[in-house]
């Protein structure tokens, strides 16, 4: 059995690849590399292919339809033999020397007494034009280079949570909690740090700066026009999660932390979904705005007042054009004095 399998979901991505495998290949016999070519058109399939017949005990290639990142995602998960699992886009690398010390912390903990559910690190943002990448910490909210539960965290930033760059899980944990992530949609990396949450017991947070996430490709998901024509599924998705906390209600409750968290999550996703939609300008998504306030209100009225009611959630929902307008502009205040993407 491998230590951890890394899933790597590849949609027409000849043009980056390379750097993504070769960067994980530095792991040797300790990891399997899962390509999982997503019904590319072009030499992306060939390409992962190679990879395959150079390193045939560490790399395997998954062929399927196009499903996109969900179901890529979730193909990974079943095939993977690895003890932990993460997700590494085609388009994004690590860096040899924390990917090193990950896979030594993992093996230090596989020894110990408590199972590990879930490792975090550091993820570096790779912007094109920066002058300095940005790079997301969490020393300030999580006990570092210890094993620690949900009791034990402390308090994260306003718009600052763990993205699924920052995450590694323990597998069988994902097919206990029977994750299955939706196909043909976008953003569901947020489901895929959402809902194991409740079965995530025991925690260790490497502050190492492992992940590169890479930003400014052209058409790529976060572009915020690409965003606002696709902003249906990020619709679909702040829906799921809000069903997905309201049906885990009572064990997520059994943690006061996990709550506060899993609530601001939904918050901050709940607000870019708003602000999506306000920016679009148009009648018909004001319109969308409304009724994904209105379903939330109608789902549970306490968790309504909680997010609507809210610095950001008053903010999101000012009246008339001048209203719109302060509520983007505070939008774009909260991202910069709070630090988000």
């Amino acid at each position: 059995m491998k230590l951890l399998s890394i899933a790597i979901p590849s949609y027409n991505s000849e043009a980056y690849i390379n750097k993504c495998v070769d960067s994980l290949l530095v792991g040797g016999d300790d990891v399997e590399i899962l390509i999982i070519d997503d019904g590319s058109t072009d030499k992306t399939g060939e390409i992962a292919d190679k990879y395959a017949q150079m390193y045939p005990d560490i790399v395997k290639v998954i062929h399927q339809e196009n499903g996109g990142h969900g179901a890529a995602v979730n193909v990974g998960i079943e095939h993977a033999t690895g003890l932990y699992f993460k997700v590494v886009d085609s388009d994004d690398w690590v860096k040899e020397s924390a990917y090193k010390k990950i896979l030594e912390t993992l093996k230090e903990l596989i020894g110990g007494n408590t199972a590990l559910d879930m490792l975090i690190s550091n993820f570096v943002y790779e912007k094109e034009g920066a002058r300095k990448n940005k790079v997301m910490k969490y020393h300030h909210a999580l006990p570092k280079d210890k094993i620690f539960t949900w009791e034990e965290v402390k308090h994260f930033h306003k718009g600052q949570y763990i993205l699924m760059h920052s995450v590694i899980y323990r597998t069988k944990l994902l097919r206990e909690c029977g994750l299955k992530l939706p196909e043909h949609t976008f953003y569901v990396d947020n489901l895929f740090v959402f809902e194991p949450l409740p079965y995530v017991k025991t925690m260790y947070y490497l502050d190492v700066n492992f992940y590169r996430y890479y930003i400014g490709r052209e058409g790529q998901s976060v572009n915020e026009q690409v965003m606002i024509s696709r902003v249906d599924q990020q619709i679909m998705v702040n829906k799921l999660m809000l069903d997905y906390l309201i049906e885990k209600k009572s064990e997520i409750c059994r943690y006061r932390k996990m709550r506060i968290y899993m609530t601001n999550y939904l918050e901050i996703i709940t607000v870019i979904s708003s602000v999506l939609l306000i920016r679009s300008g148009t009648d018909e998504n004001l319109e969308k705005k409304r009724e994904l306030w209105d379903y939330i209100k109608q789902k549970d009225i306490l968790l309504f007042m909680r997010l609507r009611y809210g610095i950001m959630g008053n903010s999101m929902n000012l009246p008339g054009k001048g209203g719109r307008k302060i509520s983007v502009e505070s939008y774009k205040i909260c991202r910069r004095f709070f630090k988000f993407n």
